[in-house]
């Protein structure tokens, strides 16, 4: 992957340029045309409510009211309904710190583990691991947890749990090098980014990753005329991928297992009981996040190399 000095970017956005919810009524801070190349920072997760010194007294202090404040909104010219936002995730950077809580209240074992806990780790561009223990080194995967496009509503809506429109989905391979589509809800598209996360497993079952800063430079293309997506899908270069959200896992899975069938019979070319089939065979089942209760998020994976074209 090329190094930030050698990608370069048309347009640039400050971490000052933020919002903490979704709704068609945000004031887009940047208009592009289709194709362009964005740099954005980003805050990491709790808005500069916490730093690398904090506290479990200020992680008590933490109000989820400004929690995930997202990048943008970016307006993408001739992006309408019904169209199809492509996102390419070029570089991600990290920044110098991040930290990681078990909040009271909040988890998928919520009721299970009800003492604060906090730690803070030492990052930076160069790192390749996060220090968690004497004995404990954790490889460092920069990616976004929240990204998405507004949907059609004039509400106010909390980031907290993975929608339609995107949101948090907080999947681990959604990564530097990934291609996120999205459905276009609204006229623009009106794009935002942010809650990135140096490390997560999948599930992030305590609540938080490594919540840190970065810097991510993307590139917006608008799709007309493709396929139709009900929910956010993406693709690295060794397989693509599918999502579905819901309020159970079954649910979500079931989603994710339908979209992979449509997408094998629209793309691919097959009929749906070869395409199911094939999914039983060769597809992934993988649970993004399972911490925003009672919403779930699911992948599908199927790899490109088993394709002979």
């Amino acid at each position: 992957m090329k190094s930030e000095q050698e990608i370069a970017y048309d347009y640039e956005i400050t971490d000052k340029n933020v919002h903490a919810r979704w709704s068609s009524t945000i004031e887009p801070v940047l208009k592009v045309p289709s194709g362009s190349v964005i740099k954005v920072a980003t805050q990491e997760a709790s808005a500069s409510q916490l730093d690398m010194n904090s506290t479990l007294e200020d992680l008590g202090n933490l109000s989820f009211d400004p929690i995930h404040p997202l990048t943008g909104p970016v307006y993408v010219e001739g992006a309408e309904p019904g169209d199809v936002l492509k996102v390419t995730l070029h570089k991600i950077e990290m920044g110098n710190w991040g930290w990681t809580a078990i909040i009271p209240g909040f988890g998928f074992l919520a009721d299970e583990f009800e003492e604060p806990w906090l730690k803070t780790f030492e990052l930076g561009k160069d790192k390749k691991t996060a220090k968690f223990s004497e004995n404990i080194e954790i490889p460092l995967k920069p990616f976004p947890g929240v990204m998405g496009v507004a949907p059609d509503t004039e509400d106010s809506l909390s980031t907290i749990p993975p929608r339609a429109n995107g949101g948090n989905m907080d999947d681990p391979n959604m990564t530097e090098g990934s291609t996120v589509y999205f459905p276009v809800f609204v006229e623009g598209a009106l794009f935002s980014i942010g809650d990135t996360h140096a490390a997560q497993g999948h599930g992030e079952v305590c609540g938080t990753a490594i919540e840190a800063p970065m810097k991510i430079i993307y590139e917006v293309e608008v799709i007309k005329g493709g396929r139709t997506i009900s929910e956010p899908q993406y693709e690295t270069e060794e397989y693509y991928a599918v999502t579905g959200f819901a309020e159970t896992v079954d649910e979500a899975a079931k989603k994710a297992t339908r979209y992979m069938v449509d997408y094998l019979v629209e793309e691919k070319g097959m009929n749906r009981n070869d395409a199911y089939a094939l999914c039983s065979l060769a597809g992934d089942l993988k649970i993004a996040e399972v911490v925003d209760v009672p919403h779930m998020l699911v992948s599908m994976h199927m790899p490109k190399d088993i394709f002979k074209e």
